[in-house]
């Protein structure tokens, strides 16, 4: 337990130096990066999912999206095991040849709310916010939101091209949840 606490503690460092670049750089993602800065980008894009929210939230946690997410997306939990998609759950995601330790920064089924921080070390820091909200009692309307900068200059192209992708990723999320939502139901 103490590990998980002390992991929580280096990610929050990561993200408090992640704020003081992003007020000292602004968002370079969309205003153009100046010689030697640190890229920082912002997307956000929104879908529907054709299910009640109380249906439509489980599936934006680590665990739940494994049912939609594909092969890709497999996340090793440190904390909670087993696994369970809690407020501060902390995961491992192999990426490429890296791996991304991750936190869950906010989980209410309630409000609608999932929040996540990962990190790469020495690489990237992204932020990733999801919002739900009920359009009607069988659709549910998603906000998703990416913010990603770069911990080195190396890595500048790598958050601007992320960022390029990040903004099309809705109609692929919709597509995917709708495919496993009608392979589960049967339909």
């Amino acid at each position: 337990m103490r590990r998980v606490w002390v992991g929580v503690l280096i990610l929050a460092g990561v993200a408090v130096i992640v704020g003081v670049l992003h007020h000292r750089f602004g968002r370079l993602g969309r205003l153009g990066m100046t010689e030697g800065s640190l890229a920082h980008a912002h997307n956000e894009f929104t879908f529907r999912v054709q299910a009640p929210m109380a249906e439509a939230f489980p599936l934006f946690g680590a665990e739940g999206e494994r049912a939609w997410g594909g092969p890709h997306w497999d996340p090793e939990f440190v904390y909670p095991v087993p696994a369970k998609d809690v407020e501060g759950a902390v995961f491992r995601v192999h990426h490429g040849h890296h791996s991304a330790t991750w936190v869950n920064t906010a989980f209410d089924a309630e409000a609608g709310h999932a929040a996540y921080v990962y990190v790469i070390d020495g690489k990237l820091a992204t932020r990733i916010d999801v919002q739900l909200s009920a359009i009607d009692p069988g659709t549910t309307q998603v906000r998703v939101m990416y913010e990603r900068t770069a911990l080195s200059p190396s890595v500048n192209p790598d958050v601007m091209e992320m960022a390029q992708k990040d903004a099309k990723m809705g109609p692929e999320w919709e597509r995917d949840i709708a495919a496993y939502l009608k392979k589960r139901g049967g339909k």
